[in-house]
């Protein structure tokens, strides 16, 4: 058996597997699992590297040495972030439950990397501002949407038409870490420009329908379960990808959503423009969202609804940043 497959052999062809074999059981038990495309091409690619590392033997053959030499060698040659070897060890450890059905003892004496406790990146307000003074056009009005409402890349990406209500002055997560919903505070300074990008996407939606095209991708069963969704305007993406595009997934032609890349050039280009030593991406944005709500007076509790977090521990970071731990306090010898 040929574990490493061919490019473009089923329609799953962005993943590039060959009919039959092991790759192409992975895909399937990914799209089973409703593992976004992102985490679908990321599992495939470290499992064919898995494999190939040793000598294409098949995976029942390898054992707890095998997984975790080839772990130790991306830390140690690849000089890979934790995070990066964990998700190759997830990766392995999802083909040996999920695909090959093997309950292995050993699978839980392999110790995953500890990521490093770092203290997040964020902009002062002033930066904050002359960052998105140097952008324009949809992606200045995606930028300032994270920073207005703390979300993550993906899920401003990912914002669908029904899920902004302006009545309420309020934006619905679907689907954010951990497949939570949430809601997060709409900026009434951005309802006019998110009011007149909901008017383009019904334009765009109303063309591509009169082309027999204007279907976006629903999650899950929702395409069987309700065959019109798909072509409905509530379900279009805020901010939909200029052309229409293959799916890798049934190969069927939808309109995506932006890409996500074309935001993170943009903030470079900006956080050039702006002077800012510091490195810009999306979720400098959210941090910055956090910590100047923070500042603000806004309460923690508060600020963990909005930002999704599970614990109130993973939200307190910020009040390091804020130095309103330790380095706040006045020490008696100081009064």
């Amino acid at each position: 058996m040929d574990y490493q497959g061919k490019d473009g052999a089923v329609s799953a062809g962005e993943v590039g597997v060959r009919r039959g074999g092991l790759m192409e059981d992975v895909v399937r038990k990914l799209r089973v699992g409703h593992y976004s495309i992102r985490t679908e091409r990321a599992y495939v690619g470290w499992i064919r590297r898995f494999i190939i590392a040793n000598g294409k033997r098949h995976p029942r053959e390898l054992g707890v040495a095998q997984v975790e030499t080839f772990l130790t060698r991306l830390a140690v040659e690849g000089k890979v972030a934790a995070s990066t070897q964990n998700q190759a060890l997830s990766a392995v450890l999802f083909l040996y439950r999920e695909v090959l059905g093997m309950k292995l003892p050993w699978m839980d004496d392999v110790v995953r990397a500890k990521r490093p406790q770092r203290v997040p990146t964020v902009l002062s307000q002033t930066e904050a501002r002359a960052l998105l003074a140097h952008m324009d056009g949809r992606l200045a009005l995606l930028a300032r949407l994270l920073y207005g409402t703390g979300m993550r890349l993906m899920e401003g990406v990912r914002l669908r038409v029904k899920d902004v209500d302006f009545a309420r002055n309020e934006i619905t997560v679907r689907e954010g870490k951990g497949g939570k919903d949430r809601r997060t505070v709409l900026p009434g300074s951005l309802v006019p420009a998110l009011q007149a990008e909901v008017e383009r996407v019904h334009v765009l939606h109303r063309d591509d329908l009169a082309r027999g095209m204007g279907e976006v991708w629903l999650p899950h069963a929702l395409s069987r379960k309700y065959p019109s969704a798909a072509r409905d305007l509530g379900w279009q993406y805020v901010f939909p990808a200029r052309t229409i595009s293959r799916d890798p997934r049934d190969g069927r032609w939808r309109r995506h959503h932006l890409d996500e890349a074309m935001l993170s050039r943009a903030l470079k280009r900006a956080q050039g423009g702006a002077g800012i030593t510091k490195s810009v991406t999306a979720h400098v944005l959210r941090h910055s969202f956090a910590t100047h709500l923070i500042e603000s007076g806004y309460d923690i509790r508060t600020v963990q609804e909005l930002l999704g977090h599970k614990d109130v521990a993973t939200t307190q970071i910020y009040t390091h940043v804020l130095n309103r731990g330790a380095g706040a306090v006045l020490s008696p010898l100081d009064r």
